[in-house]
């Protein structure tokens, strides 16, 4: 039938051009660039069976996995898979028993082979980045309002989106957030308008449970203010239902010496204010989608009151329960009520075209400086609208099209929209590291040669366009991004772990791994690192903390949490700290007076936020787990651990606290929205456990301590690696801006290998793993 037509094989393209697309540009020939095209001709008929029983498992256990594991990847992988040298032992570790080293060294052999497997020719590891549930919908109105849905959506794509919403609905109806969250009137919202974009009748189940959620909680118009604001553009919400984002802003005085400089967008954090921008550009020029059927029928659908009889008004502060994370203070309804006032002396006014072009300026800056990749994907679809409003036909606007697949993930749930444009240099630069650790080089040496090879390609080697300081850019040059070279946005950590990965590959032996980086390199590098410190000595995501903490009482979204401005993190201040103090090895007299400077302050800062239970609350991932890892590696990296140093004893003991009887860890993502510590239920999360058993090791608990703890965890691993080598995808492991949840699939390889390399090392042979 139809459905089996469509559902023949997809297949991931790396480092591709997409046929050789004329508005296509890159730094270093698309490496790191992902995408995935349909096939019509691909595959056997045992694989294309095999693809439909996946997607059939995933179906069945939607409720209870919400997680899909990247099995049409792996798929792609099985002749080389099936081909792999080494697979981890089969025979079962009997229950009480200590792993010896060699045992160890052969589920690490099979786990290393395994991983490789999925490595790409260009060196880096592909996986899936999704997890939240408002980012395709979003797209999906662009492409809507522009005309382009076909364009860019052939009818697999819409048939594989489609198969996404009925696998993430939740079973009272709606959506959530993310994908395993409680549903919420923006995610219910937003998916019910992608299912109807897509197709979706207004009929079917799907549509008819979701619409019964959103008539039960008051209608479409009690969404957050994006989902407002995407409403808004397909034409079924009023723009006068909006709190105002005014374009006028990006008018306002920077500097610091006026004092509302400090309020100037220019000093908000990156993705905040790279949201805003575009968004504020298509508020300002009331940016609507033409009528249609389908956006007349919508305007009875989501709501259970007539359209015309909706107080808009009053909408603006109409928020479901469901998703109040942060409520408004009642300054910001001060402040909105007196700019929606202005509002009518504005729109269409000398000072709103000045305030337009303004912000196209910066929105053109942005697209041809990420080569239209963008920092991330609402921005990139509300860039490519503004530039569809500014001229339909431009070639910024077209330019913006091929890039969309940048952002798009295929897996036997469906089709995914990514939290950015993949997560391929932060990954690799942790698989370096963790595959390095394990002092299996026979076994890993083509491997990290590859991966050498993406490192290498993926500095950031040229400054982003001049003047930065107009378009309030941080320095570039010498960095490392997130996902790939033409994304390009530097960022402090994934400076600091492709720093850490491209030292680590310079002491192993060349013609093994390749040839060092050279050190005028990391000398930019570490140029870079250095300028991140913050006024309390830690360091922040992107750029430092430009303007008060205090104002993240004027944080708009209801939904998000710390957004207003870039806050120092443990996280990315450990990553700063254990690069730098990495660096001081192999050159130790390259601002050698500025780098204990900044190691003196950083640990200070370090310290300085550890709870008093002696755990770190992680911001990047799920949660206290994590970030006691990082806080603990960054003290070790100063020479402390758990005999010297209270700090360093009082995380690890934290953590052996959280240990699971099952010899796991299991941390629930529950702990990043409460800041409490929540126990995931049922068995214990390999990633969990592996960054638990890095920060006991790492703080040297196994030196003095009984390793007791360390060899129930490493046995709980490997029990739990599959036969081929990999381990299985359990829940939800990233998150960002406190409440949204996100996929890094790549973690249940990278992290168990990390941490069984380090305990056959540190703990079963007694090496000195300091480095």
């Amino acid at each position: 039938d139809n459905e089996q037509l469509l559902a023949r094989m997809w297949k991931l393209v790396s480092a591709g051009n997409s046929g050789g697309h004329p508005l296509l540009r890159s730094l270093n020939d698309f490496k790191g660039r992902q995408t995935w095209e349909y096939d019509p001709n691909a595959g056997t008929p045992e694989q294309r069976a095999k693809v439909e029983e996946l997607r059939a498992n995933f179906t069945k256990n939607r409720h209870t996995q919400h997680h899909s594991a990247d099995e049409l990847l792996r798929l792609q992988c099985a002749s080389k898979i099936a081909s792999k040298q080494y697979s981890p032992p089969s025979d079962p570790l009997p229950e009480g028993a200590i792993p010896d080293p060699t045992r160890v060294a052969n589920h690490l052999k099979g786990a290393i082979s395994f991983y490789e497997c999925l490595q790409q020719d260009d060196g880096h590891f592909p996986g899936d980045y999704g997890g939240p549930m408002f980012l395709f919908p979003g797209m999906l109105i662009t492409l809507y309002t522009t005309g382009t849905l076909d364009t860019v959506l052939s009818p697999q794509h819409k048939q594989e989106a489609i198969r996404y919403l009925r696998n993430h609905q939740n079973e009272d109806g709606g959506f959530g957030l993310h994908i395993e969250g409680g549903s919420t009137m923006f995610g219910t919202t937003l998916n019910y308008v992608s299912a109807r974009i897509l197709g979706v009748g207004p009929n079917d189940p799907l549509t008819v449970k979701a619409r019964q959620w959103i008539h039960a909680r008051g209608g479409a118009h009690w969404v957050t203010s994006w989902g407002k604001f995407w409403l808004a553009v397909l034409g079924v919400h009023s723009w006068d239902g909006l709190n105002p984002m005014p374009p006028e802003m990006w008018l306002l005085p920077y500097q610091k010496w006026t004092g509302i400089g400090y309020l100037h967008p220019g000093r908000f954090w990156c993705h905040c204010r790279m949201v805003y921008l575009p968004m504020s550009y298509v508020y300002g020029a009331r940016g609507t989608c033409a009528d249609t059927d389908l956006t007349a029928a919508l305007r009875g659908e989501l709501y259970p009151m007539p359209y015309k009889s909706i107080d808009w008004n009053k909408a603006r502060n109409q928020v479901a329960k469901e998703d109040l994370y942060y409520p408004h203070p009642p300054v910001q309804d001060v402040l909105w009520w007196a700019l929606y006032q202005a509002e009518g002396l504005l729109c269409g006014s000398w000072l709103r075209k000045k305030a337009l072009a303004e912000c196209m300026r910066h929105i053109h800056y942005e697209d041809e400086n990420t080569r239209y990749v963008d920092i991330g994907p609402v921005n990139k679809v509300i860039n490519m609208l503004a530039c569809w409003l500014e001229d339909p036909n431009s070639e910024a606007f077209k330019r913006h099209l091929p890039r969309l697949h940048d952002y798009l993930w295929v897996a036997e749930d469906g089709l995914k929209m990514q939290g950015y444009n993949g997560s391929q240099l932060w990954d690799t630069s942790f698989a370096v590291q963790a595959i390095a650790e394990t002092g299996l080089l026979d076994v890993s040496a083509s491997c990290l040669k590859k991966a050498h090879m993406y490192v290498e390609q993926s500095q950031v080697i040229e400054e982003a366009q001049a003047p930065l300081s107009e378009f309030y850019r941080h320095v570039s040059k010498g960095a490392w991004p997130f996902s790939s070279r033409d994304h390009g946005w530097p960022i402090s950590d994934c400076s600091s772990e492709g720093l850490k990965a491209a030292l680590v590959l310079a002491r192993l032996p060349a013609d093994r791994v390749g040839t060092p980086i050279p050190p005028e390199r990391l000398y930019d590098c570490v140029n870079v690192i250095l300028s991140y410190q913050n006024f309390d000595g830690g360091m922040a995501t992107y750029e430092n903390t430009r303007s008060f903490h205090a104002l993240e009482v004027l944080n708009p979204s209801e939904t998000f949490g710390d957004i207003i401005v870039d806050y120092s993190y443990v996280e990315c201040t450990s990553a700063c700290v254990t690069a730098l103090c990495e660096f001081r090895k192999s050159y130790p007299n390259h601002r050698a007076g500025e780098i204990v400077r900044a190691l003196d302050r950083a640990e200070a800062f370090i310290r300085s936020i550890q709870r008093p239970d002696g755990s770190w609350y992680g911001s990047w991932a799920v949660c206290f787990t994590y970030a006691c890892w990082f806080g603990v590696s960054g003290l070790a990296a100063r020479g402390y651990s758990y005999d010297s140093d209270k700090a360093v004893a009082r995380a690890c003991e934290y953590v052996l606290s959280k240990q699971a009887p099952d010899g796991g860890w299991g941390e629930s993502y529950l702990s990043c929205q409460d800041k409490v510590y929540a126990q995931l239920p049922g068995p214990s999360h390999v990633v969990n456990t592996a960054w638990a058993m890095l920060t006991l090791i790492t703080g040297g608990y196994h030196v003095s301590r009984d390793p007791a703890p360390l060899h129930r965890a490493a046995a709980y691993l490997m029990r739990a690696q599959l036969a081929s080598g990999d381990w299985p995808q359990q829940h939800i492991s990233g998150v960002f801006n406190r409440n949204c949840m996100i996929t890094y699939a790549n973690y249940r390889n990278i992290f168990p290998i990390w941490a069984l390399g380090l305990y056959r090392r540190a703990v079963l042979l007694g090496e000195d793993v300091s480095h």
